[in-house]
């Protein structure tokens, strides 16, 4: 060791002892130690979800979109003085082109059927505007089916994808917790379900008791054919939830926390209430905002082919379904409709990619 080795192990050692012999009188004063707070997972979750700024924006544009469907449809009946299934055949056949009126077209009020309020006691040349046009031959306004349709739209997909979980939860959890016999038996109901033709089992019910199941609407809270595609979603789309659920029960279920309620004598159902189910909000959370852009697509598919909502009410596959009979001389018929299924989907399908990615621990953000 060289002497300049030395001379710094020395020194080192010196100020060491004037450390402690100040330790211990006292002259350093007290040392401050901050607390240091972990964070939980679902705070966690929140911080990573903040960070995404096309998440966020898809979450404000949805709930937006909720608000306007809800409340704008009757505040534009009211300014615009007539309902989304008036009739006017001036406006479904222009006097002019034969053709259903453009956007921003003024119709006359005696043109109605039947007259709105608006329009008793007013003059014959009174108009009323159609901001979009009108949808057809029977000169509904546009504008007004699609903010009522958007509603039914979105009360078919949230309703279907409320249903949907219900059902994949609950079946999943007990596939997964008991195994053995109940798994045996609910993975074979998995199966049969999956191979199922859902979309003949739609046709043959549309033929058969399909108008009698519309009829019913809770004294008119949904549109008729709204808890007939509720029922059909859910009875054909809670398997592959159920095996997302299941594969998640059967690692949760080996847990200590699980063990450990078992030892304090807790039962089977509390175990999976207080302990399993609400480890599986995350994937569940996820894949509720997938499924209801999926259904979103499959009413509209579904109502497109006459096989969803009644075409006397409006939805959004059913303005679809009326624009390729004018798709060469009045394309917006399906420009409107198609853009609001298209940012609505697009949206609940950022926001799931967004959970999912808030979800993760191993994220980045």
């Amino acid at each position: 060791m060289s002497s300049r080795d030395r001379s710094e192990v020395v020194g080192g050692q010196a100020g060491l002892a004037a450390i402690t012999a100040a330790e211990t009188h006292g002259e350093l004063g007290e040392v401050e130690f901050s607390e240091v707070r972990a964070r939980g997972y679902w705070e966690q979750v929140w911080r990573r979800f903040r960070s995404d700024k096309v998440a966020i924006a898809s979450a404000i544009f949805i709930i937006l979109l909720g608000l306007f469907l809800i409340a704008g449809g009757p505040i534009a009946e009211h300014y615009l003085g007539h309902g989304p299934n008036a009739i006017n055949q001036n406006a479904g056949q222009d006097p002019v082109t034969f053709l259903p009126v453009g956007p921003w077209s003024h119709v006359k009020c005696a043109d109605f059927y039947p007259p709105p309020a608006d329009c008793a006691g007013k003059a014959a040349t009174t108009t009323q505007l159609y901001v979009l046009g009108a949808d057809g031959s029977l000169g509904h306004d546009e504008f007004l089916r699609l903010l009522y349709g958007g509603r039914v739209s979105l009360e078919v997909a949230i309703l279907a994808t409320i249903a949907t979980m219900l059902i994949a939860i609950i079946l999943g959890t007990l596939a997964g917790y008991y195994r053995g016999l109940i798994d045996t038996a609910i993975s074979r109901v998995i199966e049969l379900t999956m191979v199922f033709p859902a979309l003949l089992f739609i046709i043959a019910l549309s033929a058969t008791v399909g108008p009698r199941l519309n009829h019913i609407t809770f004294h008119g809270v949904f549109v008729p054919g709204v808890l007939t595609l509720v029922m059909v979603f859910a009875i054909f789309g809670w398997f592959y939830p159920a095996r997302i659920l299941r594969a998640q029960v059967l690692s949760l279920r080996e847990k200590e926390f699980v063990e450990a309620a078992r030892m304090v004598g807790a039962s089977d159902g509390r175990i999976m209430r207080s302990h399993v189910v609400p480890h599986l909000m995350a994937p569940i959370i996820v894949y509720s905002t997938l499924t209801v852009a999926t259904y979103i697509l499959l009413e509209a598919g579904l109502s497109f082919l006459g096989l969803g909502i009644d075409p006397q009410n409006p939805s959004w596959g059913n303005l679809l379904s009326s624009g390729p009979t004018y798709y060469t001389t009045q394309p917006w018929l399906m420009v409107w409709p198609g853009l609001a299924i298209l940012a609505t989907t697009l949206a609940f399908n950022l926001l799931g990619d967004g959970i999912r990615d808030a979800v993760d621990p191993r994220s980045t953000r």
